[in-house]
């Protein structure tokens, strides 16, 4: 009888496998190439949240440098990030000979494939910042005059977030029913609301929205932020540890009252 021959498919299981997997990561926006006073500035810049830029992965993006920049000077730039604590991994925009020299510093070259598109069959109106429906307004008119539910991308979390995770609510609210734990950080487009303890961070208006707030029951957090403006937990009141609180802009200064 003719045995079947063992093959290395058969006799070893897969020790991997490629998925795909979308990830969020903060941009740095160069706006200069002089690397002297992007040092001084992200210096500053770290020196009042040290704890935010630690292990954290970074894209540079070079869509906002004006034409007679001249060139970036990758290696100072990828070691500055580095010294930092943060880990630069791509860039994204910019011409040839930039996405040149990045690469040459093992850089990786984004595409627009990474930036966050509106979804299909959106409208333009819809897609412009003042149009955006806030949990204000939580339902919108149709032509008809009529009512219709909001569609968004808001997030309802009904268990706890531990230690190390990050949770993203893309285009809309983020909701967790429980605690946050310290090292935990939750992100949102819009409006985050925490309703039990918060020591971890919480990042809302991470597109810019400026309207957008942060609800928390117990405020023990380690970062709050809101369109880009954050308060580290030393710099958080005492009076205001523990309560309930919202955290808002107002004339673009970060504000925390008690609800």
């Amino acid at each position: 009888m003719a045995v079947k021959p063992e093959t290395a498919h058969d006799a070893a299981p897969m020790a991997f496998e490629f998925k795909a997997a979308s990830f969020t990561l903060p941009l740095l926006r160069l706006l200069g190439a002089e690397m002297d006073e992007v040092a001084e500035q992200l210096g500053a810049k770290v020196d009042q949240a040290p704890d935010f830029f630690r292990n954290t992965p970074v894209v540079i993006d070079l869509s906002a440098l004006p034409s007679g920049a001249g060139d970036v000077q990758f290696p100072l730039l990828v070691g500055l990030l580095r010294g930092y604590g943060m880990i630069p991994v791509g860039v994204r925009g910019g011409n040839a000979g930039q996405n040149e020299a990045a690469e040459a510093m093992e850089l990786a070259i984004l595409g627009d494939s990474y930036v966050r598109r509106a979804k299909p069959g959106a409208t333009a109106s819809a897609r412009k910042p003042d149009s955006r429906t806030t949990t204000d307004n939580p339902r919108q008119a149709r032509p008809d005059g009529k009512k219709q539910a909001f569609a968004s991308s808001s997030k309802l979390i009904t268990q706890p977030i531990r230690s190390g995770q990050r949770v993203y609510a893309a285009g809309g609210d983020l909701s967790v029913v429980g605690a946050v734990s310290s090292g935990a950080e939750l992100l949102a487009d819009g409006n985050i609301h925490i309703y039990g303890p918060l020591r971890g961070r919480a990042l809302a208006g991470l597109n810019g929205d400026p309207r957008t707030r942060i609800f928390c029951q117990d405020l023990q957090a380690e970062l709050v932020s809101v369109a880009g403006r954050y308060r580290v937990s030393e710099n958080i009141p005492e009076v205001l540890q523990g309560r309930p609180v919202q955290v808002f802009l107002d004339q673009e200064i970060l504000r925390i009252e008690k609800l």
